[in-house]
């Protein structure tokens, strides 16, 4: 039996009732991200560097695209569909791309073709600069702001000090133009020896980014032992890796200088233990309206959808069933449904009432 029509769904309980849960489409190897195309279907990743076209059930792989280092963490990332693209088509990527001996977080974008089977006119948008090998903490989401300019979470690469680094890219959320040109009002452009597109820095490694219904940026990033976090990211602030944080080394070791220090901003909520956070998205309300504005951030290692609410933010519950697994996205679709990707069954879910 082809596996778009294999069927699986389950039910699950929530604080808005009892929600169905739906596999959509399946087959995929490591599912890194997706994202939903106006008019209907959507785009995913692959870790190891394929892009799929879906629609009802079905899935096609994309050509035209760039060079992919496929290396641990590292691969073919995110996938983000502009506001714009019913007239401009265009799509774009985050991957790791090679750099000599070593590998950097890079954005490109391209124009899909209307047969939905290639990338045409790629570009390379923006690469951080060199800094450690291997394949550990890329980031890497892209999100569109209000005003058309673009953010890119950037992890620290494992080299825990670049993250205090201006220097460098790692361990950074960067805000380019659409262009790939440094826009107008990033805090460290005039900065002697400071990267111009830096519009935060002290991250780990942000595998989460989102914008709230105010067009605030929000991210959900791993810490170490006991120390994830969601920060609400603002214009030239350091979130403190590795000076402060909640968690410890893997070893028991305590981080740097505690958990706190002036000049340094504090999360919006950890998690202790941790739960390694991937996608996250912040909810419209459109089918649960009693949801509206709260943040949902998948779990890779434990295996559910976090829902954080309230001021001061908090998890207020945890959504799991027997197909959510290891989930890597969380998207919301048009209808207010919550889809997310499930690295474990290699397929995309659709939570609803």
């Amino acid at each position: 039996m082809p596996f778009s029509d294999i069927v699986q769904a389950d039910t699950l309980d929530s604080s808005a009732g009892e929600l169905r849960v739906q596999k959509m489409v399946g087959g995929f190897d490591v599912p890194w991200a997706f994202a939903f195309l106006p008019g209907g279907g959507l785009l995913v990743t692959e870790r190891e560097g394929v892009l799929f076209y879906v629609k009802d059930g079905k899935r096609n792989q994309i050509s035209g695209l760039p060079p992919i280092l496929a290396d641990g963490q590292g691969g073919l990332l995110d996938v983000m569909v502009p506001q714009d693209f019913l007239v401009s088509r265009e799509v774009f990527l985050t991957f790791s791309k090679r750099q000599g001996q070593g590998a950097g977080a890079a954005l490109a974008s391209g124009r899909l073709s209307q047969d939905n089977t290639a990338l045409t006119g790629l570009r390379i948008l923006f690469e951080a600069a060199p800094g450690a090998r291997g394949g550990r903490h890329f980031g890497s989401r892209v999100v569109e702001a209000r005003d058309g300019s673009l953010f890119i979470s950037l992890g620290e690469r494992g080299d825990r000090s670049s993250a205090q680094d201006l220097r460098l890219h790692q361990g950074s959320v960067v805000r380019i133009s659409r262009d790939g040109s440094v826009p107008s009002g990033n805090p460290f452009a005039g900065l002697d020896g400071a990267q111009p597109e830096i519009w935060s820095y002290g991250h780990r490694n942000p595998q989460g980014m989102a914008l709230d219904q105010r067009g605030a940026l929000w991210v959900a990033e791993h810490g170490a032992k006991g120390g994830d976090e969601v920060n609400r990211v603002r214009k030239g602030a350091n979130y403190g890796w590795p000076v402060i944080s909640y968690g410890r080394h893997y070893s028991g070791a305590k981080i740097g200088e505690g958990r706190a220090k002036d000049g340094m901003e504090q999360p919006e909520w950890h998690w202790d233990p941790s739960m390694a956070p991937s996608g996250m998205l912040v909810y419209s309300g459109r089918m649960w309206p009693e949801w509206r504005g709260d943040i949902f951030v998948g779990s890779l290692k434990f295996d559910y959808i976090s829902r954080l609410s309230g001021r001061p933010l908090r998890e207020a519950e945890q959504l799991r069933s027997s197909l959510t697994g290891r989930i890597r996205d969380v998207q919301e679709a048009s209808d207010g449904s919550i889809w997310f990707a499930s690295e474990t069954e290699g397929a995309l879910f659709r939570i609803a009432r």
